[in-house]
């Protein structure tokens, strides 16, 4: 006998995905297509390789989401190694405005970095589900997931991605606690973390090179961006202009003015600026709420899953998509440090995008089994009979 079939995905997490994918697109080609093709005379060239990435990623969202999340599982630990190597190799061989995140297969890149939370994040799932109750112990089970996040960290800091590091570590934080954890454990963790934090902050301040104190620069111009518009506060201050220029209802799509070689990256970690210019305070706010639903959406299916790898991994996630989102529009709008995150699903990032989509397939694939064992009474008994 045929075993049973699985439920289907989540209706409305598939629908928020699809419609997020086309937006991002349609945004992706506003924003880039005036300097593309005044650059390299091809104004599809940003779009085209979004819809690239989008092809492999809805491939791997597809393949993810049908098959069960647990058969996953058994290939993290390949795929661990895997991006360690990656991440590794990344430092000496990939370049890419000033940092060492990229690998560069012709016109295309690949950042290794992206890739690495969502694995992270699945490797922590597997370990804490296969340790139990032994995760409350420090040295069998806190520690081991500890050094793992911390070495993967070090590797992301070495490129130097800040922006990654620090969502990579809340990730990790989040699945670890909810993993249950000794919270006396994680409290000394904590201080003891942000003491370090501190110190090394210090040290950088003092003994930093003409790069780390550009980097220090972004860091801290969020605070007053005005006071350097033509340095540090540039990418603020035009993001803000942008806004301004939106308005309530916005200057229209294609409309804008910031992405004529006014905004840095337009297309990339400043889209949503030109989302706010284009679309105005009514269009940002109804992604922003559209956003917040679809958080909302996954998560619920992520803690209603029995197993603890899938509800780690599915929290791990969600968790993800929400503090990429909170530091990209944060940043955009000068309320937090400025990072060069990428707003998922939206950004211009053939990486980013593929792991989005990825995530997604695994997200949507737990939901198939809920949908299962939500499944009508009637239908139940039904199949209980074809059984017996």
């Amino acid at each position: 006998m045929n075993p049973p079939r699985r439920g289907t995905p989540d209706f409305l997490l598939l629908f928020l995905t699809f419609v997020f994918v086309c937006f991002g697109l349609t945004m992706v080609f506003s924003a880039s297509s005036m300097t593309s093709a005044y650059r390299w005379d091809d104004p599809w060239l940003f779009t085209r390789k979004q819809l690239f990435a989008v092809g492999i990623g809805v491939v791997g969202m597809l393949f993810c989401m049908n098959i069960h999340y647990t058969k996953i599982k058994k290939l993290v630990i390949p795929a661990f190694v895997m991006i360690v190597i990656a991440l590794v190799f990344v430092v000496f061989t990939g370049k890419a405005n000033g940092a060492s995140s990229w690998y560069t297969l012709g016109r295309y890149g690949i950042q290794p970095t992206e890739f690495a939370k969502l694995i992270v994040i699945m490797y922590l799932a597997s370990l804490i589900s296969n340790k139990e109750e032994k995760f409350r112990s420090f040295k069998k089970g806190l520690l081991p997931a500890l050094l793992v996040v911390g070495f993967v960290c070090g590797l992301i800091i070495l490129q130097p991605d800040f922006g990654s590091c620090m969502i990579l570590l809340a990730c990790a934080s989040i699945v670890i606690v909810v993993g249950g954890a000794n919270l006396k454990h994680i409290f000394f963790l904590g201080l003891t973390v942000a003491a370090v934090a501190a110190f090394a902050i210090s040290l950088y301040l003092l003994f930093g090179d003409a790069g780390s104190n550009y980097r220090i620069g972004r860091l801290t111009s969020f605070m007053d961006p005005f006071a350097d518009p033509q340095g540090d506060g540039l990418q603020v201050v035009q993001s803000l202009y942008a806004f301004g220029h939106g308005g309530l209802t916005g200057a229209g799509f294609g409309q804008g003015i910031q992405k004529l070689h006014y905004l840095p990256e337009a297309h990339n970690d400043f889209i949503f600026a030109i989302i706010g210019e284009e679309l105005g305070f009514i269009g940002s706010a109804l992604f922003i709420l559209a956003y917040l639903i679809f958080i909302w959406r996954g998560l619920l299916i992520a803690v209603r899953c029995p197993d603890m790898f899938g509800m780690l991994t599915g929290v791990g996630i969600m968790v993800m998509f929400a503090f990429q989102a909170f530091i990209n529009i944060g940043g955009v709008t000068g309320t937090i440090p400025l990072t060069g995150v990428t707003l998922p699903f939206i950004s211009a990032g053939g990486s980013s995008m593929m792991v989005s989509l990825i995530s997604m397939g695994i997200i949507l694939g737990i939901s198939r089994e809920q949908s299962m064992k939500e499944a009508p009474a009637s239908s139940k008994k039904t199949l209980t009979a074809v059984k017996g």
